[in-house]
C-alpha cells in the first residue's frame, strides 16, 4: 500500500487539477476506497480516493454574503470536487472531495459509498487531520436502521447493471469471460453483508467477507449463486431489520453538534455566524429554567 500525504494538494501541485484555489489546504480527510479498501484489488485496479474539506465560512454560511436561502442566484455554491482518470506514476485515479456539509447530510442519511468511506481500513487513510479523527472517532453515530432500505437498493441496482448483455470496455470482457459482470456481482453481496453487520454489530469491518469476494470476482460463483443469494438474504436482513436493536434514524442532533464542533474547531469561533451551537443538554436547560421562570411569574 502506497501512502500520499494530501494527496489532493500532490495532484494540484503536479497539475493534474484545477480545484477552487481554497480547497487544498482545508481538506480534512482522505482515504482510498473501492477494492483497495474491500481487499479484493488485483495490481492494475484504479485508485477512488474519497474525502471532505471545510470550505470557507461564506460558503458554509451563505447569510455572511447577505444571501437569502431560496432565494435570488447563489453566489457561492459547492458541495464537491471531483476529477476523474488522473493518470499520476502508474496508478489512475478517481478523486471525490465533499464540502463537509454533504459529506454529513450523505453520512447521515447512510449512502453506502460515503458510509464505507468512514469504515475503511487505517492503511487506506492517506491524510487525515484532528477534524478528520473527531469524525472517523464518532462514525458509528451515523449508523440506524435505514440503512437497510439505502442498501438494499443499491444491491438492487448492481442486480439489474450485472444483467445487462450489451457491457462495453473492460465490462464486456468480464462478461465474456464469466458470463456475467464479476464486479457488479461482488457488489451486490458486499452490499448486503455489509448492512447485515451494521443491523446486528452497529458497525462495519469492509473486509470481514474479502474471500468469499474474492471468489466472486474469480468467477467462481454462477450468475444464479448471485440472484439466489441476494434473494435469500433479501428475506433473512427483512427480519432481522425488524429485529434489530440500533436505532430506527439518525440522531440529527447529536450529529448536527458533531459537525459544529468541527467547524468551531477549524474556524476557531462560530460566534459571527450568529448560530446557537449549545450542546443539547445546555438547550434542555435553558429551556427548563425558561419553563421553571414562567411558572414563578404564573
Amino acid at each position: 500500500m502506497w501512502v500520499n500525504p494530501m494527496i489532493t494538494k500532490r495532484f494540484c501541485d503536479l497539475g493534474l487539477i484545477n480545484p477552487p484555489p481554497w480547497l487544498v489546504n482545508n481538506v480534512h480527510y482522505e482515504t482510498i476506497m473501492g477494492s483497495q479498501a474491500y481487499g479484493v484489488n488485483d495490481d492494475d485496479s484504479d485508485v477512488d480516493v474519497y474525502g471532505f474539506c471545510i470550505p470557507t465560512k461564506n460558503i458554509i454560511f451563505p447569510h455572511l454574503d447577505g444571501e437569502i436561502l431560496g432565494f435570488g442566484k447563489k453566489k457561492n455554491h459547492f458541495e464537491q470536487f471531483q476529477a476523474i482518470k488522473i493518470q499520476d506514476n502508474k496508478h489512475v485515479y478517481d478523486l471525490n472531495i465533499y464540502n463537509i456539509v454533504k459529506y454529513f447530510q450523505l453520512c447521515m442519511e447512510n449512502n453506502p459509498n460515503m458510509i464505507d468511506s468512514l469504515f475503511t481500513p487505517q492503511n487506506c487513510i492517506l491524510s487525515i487531520t484532528t477534524v478528520g479523527n473527531m469524525v472517523r472517532d464518532n462514525r458509528n453515530l451515523f449508523l440506524h436502521k435505514g440503512s437497510w432500505h439505502k442498501f438494499k437498493g443499491y444491491a438492487f441496482s448492481q442486480i439489474h447493471k450485472l444483467k445487462n448483455k450489451n457491457p462495453i470496455g473492460n465490462r464486456k470482457i468480464l462478461v465474456e469471460k464469466y458470463g456475467y459482470d464479476v464486479k457488479f456481482g461482488y457488489h451486490v453481496v458486499r452490499l448486503l453483508n455489509e448492512v447485515e453487520q451494521i443491523l446486528i454489530e452497529g458497525t462495519i469491518d469492509l473486509q470481514k467477507n474479502r474471500e468469499q469476494l474474492k471468489s466472486i470476482r474469480r468467477g467462481d460463483w454462477k450468475e444464479e449463486d448471485l440472484i439466489k443469494y441476494f434473494n435469500e438474504k433479501e428475506l433473512s436482513l427483512e427480519k432481522l431489520y425488524q429485529e434489530s436493536k440500533l436505532r430506527h434514524s439518525p440522531d440529527e442532533a447529536s450529529i448536527k453538534e458533531l459537525l459544529f464542533k468541527c467547524l468551531e474547531h477549524h474556524y476557531g469561533s462560530l460566534k459571527d455566524c450568529c448560530l446557537n451551537t449549545k450542546s443539547r443538554s445546555e438547550m434542555k436547560l435553558t429551556e427548563i429554567a425558561a419553563i421553571i421562570d414562567d411558572w414563578r411569574k404564573s
